[in-house]
């Protein structure tokens, strides 16, 4: 996925302030479950991804033996000298164990894994940043209309201006720049919802 993946990370990164490490990390703990399923067995396997080149990677620690019974678990003596050239009997080397089709394989689940997160981080910020804003005037545009509701695009995040909370004398445009009071942030099944009103008192009182 390379480039389509850092580009991915990067834009939330900057646009809604999810730090791109944080979402590195979270994607290459859910690889793990496709590199055991494409590598096998193997020992203290870890995926990485290259924060610079996009690339995943899947490593395995293997146990230098001077018989292989196993090479999920062991590597001979030569074959981890030509690693690593001070090995010794009983030193553990990490090992690259990428199959050749773990790239088709990783990129799906790292971009399900990052969507999921996503989502629960944006969840988290959308909280943590209008928790205590409860009163405050907001600036919008108007995104789209659900039925009678509206969606207001707040910049990193969405909110809703009811209807009940709308005058009823005023028509909105798409695009168009609005102030709204924020008079709630509820938990709904989906996660943090902002709402927002234009008709509540204290609106006019904050103005």
């Amino acid at each position: 996925m390379n480039s389509e993946f850092l580009a991915i990370l990067e834009y939330w990164e900057r646009e809604k302030g999810i730090n791109k490490d944080v979402l590195v990390k979270a994607v290459e703990e859910a690889l793990l479950s496709a590199a055991k399923k494409a590598v096998g067995p193997a020992r203290e396997l870890r995926c990485a991804i290259d924060p610079k080149t996009g690339d995943i990677r899947a490593f395995a620690k293997l146990v230098v033996s001077d018989k292989v019974a196993s090479k999920h678990d062991q590597i001979s003596l030569f074959d981890a000298r030509r690693l690593k050239s001070d090995a010794q009997l009983g030193d553990e080397i990490e090992v690259e164990v990428t199959p050749a089709n773990f790239g088709r394989i990783a990129s799906q689940n790292a971009k399900q894994a990052l969507m999921q997160h996503i989502r629960r981080a944006e969840k988290e910020l959308i909280y943590s940043e209008f928790k205590d804003r409860t009163g405050d005037i907001v600036s919008g545009t108007v995104r789209r209309f659900e039925r009678s509701d509206v969606t207001v695009d707040l910049g990193k995040f969405e909110a809703l201006l009811p209807n009940r909370e709308r005058v009823p004398t005023e028509e909105y445009q798409i695009g168009e720049r609005i102030r709204c009071y924020v008079k709630a942030v509820e938990q709904s099944p989906h996660g943090p919802e902002i709402i927002l009103s234009r008709a509540d008192p204290q609106f006019v009182v904050k103005l």
